[in-house]
Formats: C-alpha cells, sequence, structure tokens
C-alpha cells in the first residue's frame, strides 16, 4: 500500500471512530433518566446516537407541510428527508434534530418533531 494510501486509510478510520461514538466529554447526560431511550433512538438512516448529539429545535424553526418536515439551521431551511424522521412516540416534547455538518452543507440524520404548543 502506498503511504497516501495508507494515510488516508488511518485518517477515514479516525473519522468514523470519531463519529460513532456519543458526544459526552464531561459526562453530564450520563445520569439522565431518559439515556438509554435516546441512546437507542433510530431513524430510517441509522442511529441518532445519544441527547448530546442533538440539538432542540424551537416551534419557530421548524414546520410541517404536506406530510412532510423542514428545520432551520444557521439561518437556512432544509428538508427533512422522510427517512430521517424518527416515528416512536417523542418522550421529552420538544422537537430534536441531529445535524450533520459537511463540506457540502448540511444533511439530517434523525429529527423528532415536538408538540409545537
Amino acid at each position: 500500500m502506498t503511504p497516501l494510501k495508507l494515510a488516508l486509510a488511518v485518517s477515514l478510520s479516525v473519522a468514523a471512530i470519531s463519529f460513532a461514538q456519543a458526544r459526552d466529554p464531561d459526562g453530564r447526560y450520563a445520569n439522565s433518566p431518559l439515556k438509554q431511550w435516546f441512546d437507542s433512538l433510530r431513524s430510517g438512516k441509522g442511529p441518532c446516537c445519544s441527547d448530546a448529539d442533538g440539538s432542540a429545535v424551537s416551534d419557530v424553526d421548524w414546520e410541517s407541510r404536506d406530510g412532510h418536515y423542514r428545520v432551520r439551521l444557521d439561518d437556512k431551511w432544509w428538508d427533512v428527508p422522510d427517512e430521517a424522521v424518527i416515528t416512536e412516540p417523542n418522550r421529552v416534547g420538544r422537537t430534536m434534530v441531529w445535524p450533520i455538518r459537511g463540506y457540502q452543507g448540511i444533511t439530517i440524520r434523525c429529527f423528532m418533531p415536538g408538540s409545537m404548543t
């Protein structure tokens, strides 16, 4: 294997490992009564990771129209892919989104609609 290919393989492996680990460096969510539930959340795009990886969304920053969702992140509206919607009941009540920021913009890995109260 050439040095360039080896460096690329190592870089991709490190990126995959860091993406797979949930963010909770200070352990503030470790004792949450909903931790196991958050850790088990999945959309059609895969596991959402945890509450620490998601972001709460204000009611004015998401909407439902014609059976599809949109969410405003970084002052821009993003369509939520149907396969990213979490279909089980929302146990926390607040709307949450698990975005992945990349060089081509934002993709939505998971979206859990709230109650819009």
